[in-house]
Protein backbone atom coordinates (compact mmCIF):
# COMPACT_ATOMS: atom_id res chain seq x y z
CA UNK A 1 0.00 0.00 0.00
CA UNK A 2 1.57 3.40 -0.76
CA UNK A 3 1.66 6.75 1.53
CA UNK A 4 -1.58 8.50 0.05
CA UNK A 5 -4.02 5.59 0.18
CA UNK A 6 -2.30 5.43 3.87
CA UNK A 7 -3.35 9.11 3.98
CA UNK A 8 -6.55 8.55 2.80
CA UNK A 9 -7.99 5.83 5.36
CA UNK A 10 -6.47 8.39 8.19
CA UNK A 11 -8.31 11.00 7.05
CA UNK A 12 -11.53 8.88 6.81
CA UNK A 13 -11.03 7.86 10.53
CA UNK A 14 -10.65 11.28 11.33
CA UNK A 15 -14.56 12.30 10.56
CA UNK A 16 -15.14 9.78 13.39
CA UNK A 17 -13.15 11.47 16.35
CA UNK A 18 -15.21 12.00 19.36
CA UNK A 19 -13.81 15.71 20.48
CA UNK A 20 -16.04 17.94 22.09
CA UNK A 21 -13.95 19.36 24.30
CA UNK A 22 -10.77 20.15 21.62
CA UNK A 23 -12.26 20.11 18.43
CA UNK A 24 -8.55 18.60 17.20
CA UNK A 25 -9.53 15.69 15.85
CA UNK A 26 -7.19 13.08 14.84
CA UNK A 27 -7.24 9.97 12.30
CA UNK A 28 -4.91 7.16 12.19
CA UNK A 29 -4.20 4.35 9.53
CA UNK A 30 -1.75 1.90 10.73
CA UNK A 31 -0.52 -0.44 8.41
CA UNK A 32 0.42 -4.10 9.54
CA UNK A 33 3.23 -6.08 7.84
CA UNK A 34 0.62 -8.59 6.22
CA UNK A 35 -0.86 -5.49 4.58
CA UNK A 36 -3.89 -5.31 7.08
CA UNK A 37 -4.80 -2.03 7.93
CA UNK A 38 -6.05 -0.67 11.30
CA UNK A 39 -8.19 2.86 11.90
CA UNK A 40 -8.06 4.72 15.15
CA UNK A 41 -9.50 8.00 15.91
CA UNK A 42 -9.00 10.12 19.13
CA UNK A 43 -11.79 10.02 21.86
CA UNK A 44 -12.15 13.05 24.50
CA UNK A 45 -13.38 12.52 28.09
CA UNK A 46 -14.51 15.33 30.27
CA UNK A 47 -11.92 14.54 32.83
CA UNK A 48 -9.40 14.57 30.24
CA UNK A 49 -6.99 11.81 31.33
CA UNK A 50 -8.76 8.82 30.16
CA UNK A 51 -8.98 10.61 26.75
CA UNK A 52 -6.83 7.90 23.93
CA UNK A 53 -5.25 9.44 20.98
CA UNK A 54 -5.48 7.97 17.09
CA UNK A 55 -2.38 6.16 17.38
CA UNK A 56 -3.57 4.14 19.94
CA UNK A 57 -6.46 3.34 19.57
CA UNK A 58 -5.54 2.26 16.21
CA UNK A 59 -2.49 -0.08 17.78
CA UNK A 60 -4.97 -1.54 20.54
CA UNK A 61 -7.32 -2.85 18.14
CA UNK A 62 -4.96 -4.10 15.82
CA UNK A 63 -3.10 -6.27 19.36
CA UNK A 64 -6.38 -6.99 20.86
CA UNK A 65 -6.85 -8.64 17.40
CA UNK A 66 -4.07 -10.39 17.34
CA UNK A 67 -1.54 -8.67 15.20
CA UNK A 68 2.58 -8.08 16.40
CA UNK A 69 3.95 -7.03 12.99
CA UNK A 70 3.28 -3.63 11.71
CA UNK A 71 4.84 -1.43 8.52
CA UNK A 72 3.67 2.08 8.99
CA UNK A 73 0.80 4.41 10.54
CA UNK A 74 -0.09 7.78 8.93
CA UNK A 75 -1.58 10.19 11.25
CA UNK A 76 -3.92 13.73 9.96
CA UNK A 77 -5.05 16.09 12.49
CA UNK A 78 -6.57 19.36 13.33
CA UNK A 79 -8.87 21.63 14.14
CA UNK A 80 -11.55 22.46 11.35
CA UNK A 81 -13.08 20.44 8.02
CA UNK A 82 -9.11 19.67 7.26
CA UNK A 83 -5.91 19.54 8.94
CA UNK A 84 -3.88 22.80 8.22
CA UNK A 85 -0.52 21.53 9.50
CA UNK A 86 1.23 18.39 10.35
CA UNK A 87 0.11 16.31 13.97
CA UNK A 88 3.33 14.60 15.24
CA UNK A 89 2.21 11.66 17.89
CA UNK A 90 2.71 12.76 21.52
CA UNK A 91 5.18 10.92 23.41
CA UNK A 92 3.13 7.97 24.86
CA UNK A 93 2.22 6.94 21.62
CA UNK A 94 5.90 6.93 20.29
CA UNK A 95 6.44 4.76 23.00
CA UNK A 96 3.59 2.78 22.23
CA UNK A 97 5.06 2.16 18.62
CA UNK A 98 9.03 1.20 20.08
CA UNK A 99 6.68 -1.68 22.31
CA UNK A 100 5.70 -2.92 18.55
CA UNK A 101 8.01 -1.87 15.91
CA UNK A 102 11.56 -1.78 14.53
CA UNK A 103 12.09 1.87 15.09
CA UNK A 104 14.56 1.72 12.45
CA UNK A 105 12.03 0.19 9.32
CA UNK A 106 8.79 1.49 11.08
CA UNK A 107 7.79 4.36 9.24
CA UNK A 108 5.54 7.30 10.86
CA UNK A 109 3.93 9.52 8.05
CA UNK A 110 2.17 12.72 9.04
CA UNK A 111 0.06 14.99 6.67
CA UNK A 112 -2.05 17.30 5.77
CA UNK A 113 -3.09 16.21 2.46
CA UNK A 114 -2.76 12.92 0.40
CA UNK A 115 0.14 15.03 -1.58
CA UNK A 116 1.49 16.77 1.45
CA UNK A 117 2.94 14.66 3.96
CA UNK A 118 6.29 13.64 5.80
CA UNK A 119 7.58 10.26 6.66
CA UNK A 120 10.23 9.39 9.30
CA UNK A 121 11.13 5.93 10.57
CA UNK A 122 10.08 5.58 14.37
CA UNK A 123 13.66 5.87 15.50
CA UNK A 124 14.20 9.52 13.85
CA UNK A 125 10.99 10.47 15.83
CA UNK A 126 12.33 8.65 19.14
CA UNK A 127 15.98 8.73 18.70
CA UNK A 128 17.62 6.39 21.45
CA UNK A 129 14.01 4.98 22.90
CA UNK A 130 13.55 2.42 25.28
CA UNK A 131 12.06 -0.95 23.88
CA UNK A 132 11.62 -4.60 24.71
CA UNK A 133 15.00 -4.99 23.33
CA UNK A 134 16.21 -3.20 25.82
CA UNK A 135 14.80 -5.46 28.55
Amino acid sequence: MDNRELIRLALEARQAAYVPYSGYKVGAALLTKAGKVYKGCNIENASYTPTNCAERTAFFKAVSEGEREFEAIAIVGGKGELPQDYAWPCGVCRQVMMEFCNPKTFHVITAISEEEYLDKTLEEMLPHGFGPSNL
